[in-house]
């Protein structure tokens, strides 16, 4: 009888996800439907138990393990979730929503470490973004994040040149670039070093003979300690070097728009909504144009346009030669039971810039929405204009971290917009001077230096051997085009990409090289991710990288003095 009725009860195999750091988790708990693959693992653990065993169906010591397994569950996944809740502080929430007068778009964080434009001391005369004058469309200039990327390319390629390599015991991998200019009786000069590329002309004249590369290389950084440089003769080195040089320029942009209805205050609530206003509607019509993702052929931003997984429609534009993919909240997958709205907060979490679109007068938390990754906020509230004018009009107020130097163009005097092609105008130039900006920053810039690090190593390592292979010498192996200096052509998917995918290629061609590893147990599991990051691209897209998951690539490769 006792077998009969535990064969009578089912339990029913149910798998929650966590899109978080930790993967998912198998969990068994008593139902009422019964599946073959329960019944299954119910007779094979009966069969494996020994009858002593077998009397009671579960053990206080089972029990209490079960017990102890769970909540070391919940506790991994609550620590992700609660990395990224914000409670809105106590003492702002009563007063200002029951005051009914004006509220600013932005109110600053409790915490501080943010800037706040226009500021809210109306006796500040200063704008932090000041530094750009005039509300002409015309003046509404968009920044260049590297002014002399393309130098190689448009002074060395169509010219005759040298390129040479050599790694200084101090300074690391160093490729130089040599021209002679001969109309102008000149040499221009680049060395790529670790933190920057320097640049330089000299005039043919000041030299009795023509100078060596150490002796060019000693003139634009004097602590080059090298005694001799490598001659590279690979034939496709132009292209990898123009690759290199041109790998912080992109004419692609991702942003983030979230909607903020009356009196929402947290995280959860502003990503929780889900339906869109024709007040919202109207707002994304300004942006750009919405476009299907089935099939789109466009920047698509991390999103996916093959199996529907991120939604099925996006907001596109392109603005002065440069494509622009917004990840809407509101049409990011919506998942019930989840108030964090992961689905939604691994997209808009990763990028550097966002939109909030206010419906109300409730103002904005500057560190509302935990991000490693967000460092700018662009708010616009809907402002209805006098009437007889006719249509809406915006206020715009900008907010961002304190280390984010000051971009353009600078906002009106009163910051509201009447004329939306103006609007349109201002708002996309903002947004991509926002980002740039953004970059300078300490966290990104330090992670800059480390994406640089790793070309720069990885562009050296194949010039030489590649060079050496060209010269006859078959001890070296040739290494593949790698993927971390793959061109324009081949997709780019912005700074965060370019980090991880220089990570991934270090590790690459140090193998291929045969240089030792320092840390062979992170290498393996290094390439057991990659390898399986290969396998899943044959049944899907990848989710969209999380912040959490850069953080950890981050940490992986620095000192403990280093960590963001």
């Amino acid at each position: 009888m006792e077998r009969e009725k535990r064969n009578d009860m089912s339990y029913s195999r149910k798998r929650s996800f966590t899109l978080g750091a930790y993967g998912s988790v198998d969990r068994f708990t008593c139902g009422d439907e019964t599946g073959p693959e329960s019944a299954q693992d119910k007779s094979l653990d009966n069969l494996d138990s020994p009858a002593s065993e077998r009397k009671p169906f579960r053990s206080s010591s089972s029990n209490q393990r079960e017990s102890e397994l769970f909540e070391i569950i919940e506790k991994l996944q609550g620590s992700r979730i609660d990395e990224q809740r914000c409670e809105f502080p106590l003492p702002l929430k009563s007063p200002l929503l029951t005051t009914g007068r004006e509220l600013p778009l932005i109110l600053p964080s409790k915490l501080g470490g943010y800037w706040i434009d226009p500021p809210l001391d109306r006796l500040v005369d200063v704008s932090p973004t000041s530094s750009h004058y005039g509300v002409d469309p015309e003046s509404y200039d968009i920044m260049e994040r590297d002014g002399e990327a393309k130098i190689y390319h448009e002074f060395f390629r169509s010219r005759y040149h040298h390129s040479f390599t050599a790694v200084d015991p101090t300074l690391g991998p160093l490729v130089l670039s040599v021209c002679l200019e001969e109309e102008e009786n000149r040499l221009r000069v680049i060395l790529r070093m670790k933190e920057c590329s320097l640049h330089g002309v000299f005039s043919v004249s000041l030299f009795p003979t023509m100078p060596s590369a150490v002796e060019l290389a000693k003139m634009l950084c004097d602590r080059v300690t090298v005694s001799k440089f490598d001659v590279v003769c690979y034939l496709k080195a132009p292209e990898l070097i123009t690759t290199f040089d041109e790998h912080r320029v992109s004419p692609n942009f991702k942003f983030g728009v979230l909607c903020q209805k009356n009196r929402q205050l947290t995280e959860e609530d502003i990503l929780g909504n889900n339906e869109e206003s024709e007040e919202f509607k109207e707002f994304l019509s300004i942006l750009g144009e919405t476009v299907q993702l089935q099939g789109f052929t466009g920047f698509r931003g991390g999103l996916d346009v093959c199996h529907g997984q991120t939604g099925s429609e996006a907001v596109y534009t392109s603005f002065r030669g440069r494509e622009i993919m917004f990840h809407v909240a509101t049409k990011l997958p919506y998942t019930e039971g989840d108030p964090q709205q992961l689905q939604r907060k691994r997209h808009i979490g990763n990028d550097i810039v966002a939109l909030v679109c206010q419906e109300g007068q409730t103002p904005f938390l500057s560190d509302v929405i935990k991000s490693h990754f967000l460092h700018c906020f662009i708010v616009v509230r809907r402002i209805q204009r006098q009437e007889g004018t006719g249509g809406a009009a915006y206020q715009v107020s900008v907010t961002a971290r304190e280390d984010v130097p000051p971009f353009g163009p600078v906002l009106p005097d009163p910051p509201v917009f009447t004329d939306h092609s103006k609007f349109r105008e201002f708002l996309l130039a903002k947004l991509i001077n926002a980002e740039i900006s953004c970059y300078k920053a300490e966290q990104f810039s330090r992670l800059e230096v480390r994406t640089r690090s790793s070309l720069l190593e990885n562009l050296q390592a194949e010039l030489f051997t590649r060079s050496q292979c060209m010269m006859g010498d078959q001890s070296l192996i040739a290494v593949p085009t790698s993927e971390g200096l793959r061109g324009p052509s081949e997709g780019s998917g912005g700074f965060i990409e370019n980090f991880k995918r220089a990570i991934r290629v270090r590790s690459h061609s140090f193998e291929n090289l045969g240089v030792p590893r320092k840390n062979s147990s992170s290498t393996s599991q290094k390439a057991k991710t990659e390898k399986d990051g290969d396998s899943d691209k044959s049944s899907g897209p990848l989710p969209a990288p999380t912040d959490s998951l850069v953080a950890a690539e981050l940490k992986d490769q620095t000192s403990p003095q280093e960590e963001i």
